[in-house]
C-alpha cells in the first residue's frame, strides 16, 4: 500500500482545534478514521470517526496507512508555572514516545507519521528570515520542540517516514489565537504589543490541514517543514490588518506599557508567545509546490471574519 493511500488513518489529538478539522477532512475523503483519546467513552466525534483509548494503541495502528500526532496540552491555556511547563513537555514527548512504541509493536505499520511540532523551535529571531535550516533557539519553547521532534524520529528506524510540521499561529473562527486577538479590537481596545516589530508567523487552519494531508500522501515530504503561510508579518502589521477588517481604530499605547503589562500578567508565557517572535518561511512546502489558499493576512481575515 503506497503513501498516497489514506483509506485508514489514526489521529492522536483529534479533538483539538486542528485535529477536529483534520478528522472532518479525512472523513470527507472517505477515509476510515480512528481517534486516539484518553476518554474514548465520552469523546464526541463526527459521524464516521471512531474513538479508541491509548491502551489499545497498537491495535489501532495495525494496518493503518498514516498516523497524525497532534496530542499535547494547549501551550497558551494558562500561565507557565514550573508544574505547567512540565505538563506541556510531558504531554507532547510522552504521547509521541507511546506512539513510536505502538508502531514498534505493529506487524503492518503505517507508511508515515506526521508528528506536529511548532515554530517555537526557533525561539526569538528578531528580523532574520527563518527557514528549516535555521538552528534551534534557546529557552523553554525550543527545548520542548527539540524533545518533541526527537521523540518521533526513532520511527524512522521502523521503516516509517516521519514528517515534522513546525506549526505557526493557527487562525480559525472557532478558537485558538484569532478570537483572543479580535476581542480587544472589537471593544476598541486593540493596540500593538511591545515594539510591535516581533514576527508573527501564522497559517489559516484550512491550509494547515491541506498541508498535513499533502505531507502524508507525498513521499517527498520528510523531516522538519515549516507549516506557516508564505507571508509572515510583524505583530503590528497583523493587528492593523485585523483592525481594518473589523472597522476599528487602534489605541496609540506606548510599547513599554503593553510590554510591562504582559510580563506582569503572563510572565514568561507573555514574553515568549506575545512579545517575541520570528519571521518563519515555508521553504520546503513551497519547494514541493504546495499552494496556499490564504497566503496573506488580509485574505485569511477576509475569510474568517
Amino acid at each position: 500500500m503506497g503513501d498516497s493511500d489514506l483509506s485508514r488513518v489514526v489521529v492522536a489529538g483529534g479533538t483539538g482545534l486542528v485535529g477536529r478539522a483534520l478528522v472532518k477532512a479525512l472523513l470527507a475523503q472517505d477515509a476510515e478514521v480512528v481517534v486516539i483519546t484518553r476518554h474514548p467513552g465520552s469523546t464526541v466525534l463526527p459521524a464516521g470517526a471512531r474513538a479508541q483509548g491509548w491502551d489499545r494503541l497498537a491495535e489501532a495502528l495495525e494496518g493503518s496507512d498514516a498516523v497524525f500526532n497532534l496530542a499535547g496540552e494547549g501551550i497558551a491555556d494558562r500561565r507557565w508555572s514550573p508544574r505547567r511547563k512540565k505538563a506541556l513537555l510531558e504531554s507532547r514527548v510522552g504521547t509521541t514516545e507511546d506512539l513510536v512504541e505502538g508502531l514498534r509493536a505493529c506487524g503492518h505499520r503505517p507508511a508515515v507519521l506526521v508528528n506536529a511540532s511548532a515554530i517555537g523551535y526557533y525561539g526569538a529571531q528578531d528580523d532574520t528570515p527563518v527557514s528549516e535550516l535555521t538552528p534551534a533557539g534557546k529557552g523553554f519553547l525550543p527545548e520542548v520542540c527539540m524533545a518533541w521532534e526527537a521523540a518521533a524520529l526513532p520511527a524512522r528506524d521502523l521503516g516509517v517516514r516521519v514528517v515534522l510540521p513546525r506549526i505557526g499561529v493557527v487562525l480559525a473562527r472557532e478558537g485558538g489565537a484569532l478570537p483572543k486577538m479580535a476581542l480587544p479590537v472589537r471593544m476598541f481596545l486593540g493596540s500593538r504589543l511591545g515594539s510591535g516589530h516581533q514576527g508573527l508567523s501564522w497559517i489559516h487552519r484550512h491550509d494547515l490541514v491541506s498541508l498535513f494531508l499533502e505531507a502524508a500522501r507525498n513521499p517527498a515530504w520528510e523531516g522538519p517543514c515549516n507549516a506557516t503561510a508564505p507571508e509572515p508579518v510583524s505583530q503590528e502589521t497583523f493587528i492593523r490588518a485585523l483592525a481594518k477588517r473589523l472597522h476599528r481604530p487602534l489605541l496609540p499605547v506606548p510599547g513599554f506599557l503593553t510590554d510591562a503589562a504582559l510580563r506582569l500578567l503572563l510572565g514568561e508565557m507573555g514574553r515568549d508567545l506575545l512579545l517575541r517572535g520570528a519571521y518563519v518561511h515555508p521553504m520546503k512546502a513551497e519547494a514541493q509546490g504546495f499552494a496556499f489558499r490564504y497566503p496573506t493576512p488580509e485574505e485569511a481575515l477576509e475569510n474568517l471574519l
